[in-house]
């Protein structure tokens, strides 16, 4: 059996599996369910002076039929009193001490972070998380994402934290920032134990078409809000191994924070360097239980690959992950499509023909069109098997021998590559291209 314990950056939690700093985590009775469904920690709800939240405060974009593919939340840190929560925090240790609690703080001046991370450590917290993330309301007021933005700010706040903590502390980072390395290494220069990312990203979700209103319309008005979701996993896996490859931040432990719903989206982060991994959405959607198949899940796939804890596997795809300049250019992938379960849809044809290369022709087959690719003219682009509804009726063939390695960047050495508008060795020189007459209707 697999052991699924982490000791992170010193908090100690029987799996990965923790609830990120938000709605799930307002409350003792919340966490205390949580824990009893599985959960192994949780971030409490950002702690500060309380606020007044507005009515409504949620608003999402639905996909097809998938509701809540993007969530978009305008809700401030905690409005309840700062004493009700350090109570809350002291009596759900009690009943689970083996459990990590981690204190989300944020507040302004040196001697309120003092003064309140004494605080939650007498109450019994685990950890600190610093919330340098949220882009909305509270940036208004010179804290969340106004001070992640702000490498020098946020650096000098984290060494104040870090003069007065007892305890981990860990340095949640705003993705609404142009090179996620520069508040990354800030962090760590101030002596952040830890880093999670990715917070909410600034956004608007919709308008309401009759009110004219962004979502969520508070009485005829609305505001940019904190975007997250299954929409923005892969904005946060690239942000997560961006850190995690830097030399300088790699040895910081990082939880992974950003549309984690599934077994598969936490060993994802795992594998870009994560070592725990922070849930808010799924839970507001489907609600605590989604641990249960998350642990089986991330079980049963440790089991399969023999690996004993998830340090095993933490950051084993990173040596995967290069720059586009080093890719070889000569390894060759062709699309074959299996006509025994093609459905007749043709979106593959029209993919290819108007989006991407030409290389699907439709055959009459049997009174039935079954469309074939022109091997010479694919380029392997992929579109096609990713369009088709059916799996695996469209694979990828790969046609070179794996001798061949040149890479963008061994020909720019060499001096190789395309220097002329019309140059000879560029990548589509004498690539079929229908006439343009061809696509006027007949």
């Amino acid at each position: 059996m697999p052991d699924l314990s982490i000791n992170f950056a010193g908090i100690k939690s029987p799996n990965p599996f923790w609830l990120a700093s938000a709605p799930p985590t307002n409350s003792g009775y919340q966490v205390m369910k949580a824990f009893e469904a599985g959960w192994g920690g949780a971030v409490w709800k950002t702690l500060g002076v309380p606020v007044i939240n507005v009515s409504s405060r949620y608003g999402s974009v639905n996909y097809r039929n998938t509701r809540m593919a993007g969530f978009n939340n305008i809700e401030l840190i905690t409005d309840r009193p700062l004493s009700d929560n350090l109570k809350e925090i002291e009596e759900v240790k009690k009943y689970f001490p083996d459990h990590a609690i981690i204190a989300s703080l944020m507040v302004e001046t040196k001697a309120e972070w003092e003064q309140i991370i004494r605080d939650v450590e007498n109450a019994g917290a685990d950890g600190i998380e610093l919330n340098f993330g949220c882009p909305h309301g509270m940036c208004e007021r010179g804290m969340g994402s106004a001070v992640g933005q702000e490498p020098e700010v946020l650096q000098t706040i984290v060494g104040w934290v870090m003069e007065t903590a007892k305890i981990p502390v860990i340095t949640k980072l705003t993705p609404n920032i142009s090179h996620i390395v520069d508040p990354g290494l800030a962090a760590v220069r101030g002596g952040s134990n830890a880093i999670s990312l990715i917070n909410t990203i600034k956004s608007i979700v919709g308008i309401d078409l009759d009110t004219y209103a962004p979502y969520p319309v508070v009485d005829g008005k609305g505001t940019n809000g904190g975007y997250c979701g299954p929409a923005v996993k892969p904005i946060a896996l690239e942000m997560v191994k961006e850190l995690a490859q830097h030399p300088e931040i790699q040895s910081t432990p990082i939880s992974g924070i950003g549309g984690i719903e599934t077994w598969r989206d936490a060993v994802e982060f795992m594998l870009l360097g994560a070592s725990s991994v922070q849930v808010c959405t799924a839970v507001m959607h489907y609600g605590f239980g989604i641990v249960r198949e998350m642990e089986s899940g991330l079980i049963d796939f440790m089991n399969q690959k023999g690996y004993e804890t998830i340090y095993d596997f933490v950051g084993k795809a990173l040596p995967n992950v290069t720059e586009w300049k080093h890719l070889n250019l000569k390894h060759k992938v062709v699309a074959k499509i299996d006509a025994t379960k093609c459905i007749g849809c043709e979106l593959c044809y029209i993919a290819c023909d108007d989006g991407a290369h030409q290389a699907i022709r439709l055959s009459e087959v049997g009174g039935s069109r079954i469309p074939e690719i022109i091997d010479e003219n694919c380029v392997g682009c992929n579109l096609c098997s990713l369009v088709c509804p059916v799996e695996e009726c469209i694979t990828m063939e790969q046609r070179d021998d794996g001798t061949e390695q040149v890479t963008w960047h061994e020909k720019t050495l060499a001096n190789t590559i395309p220097t002329t508008f019309d140059d000879d060795r560029a990548g589509g020189k004498g690539h079929f291209v229908p006439k343009v007459t061809d696509a006027l209707k007949k």
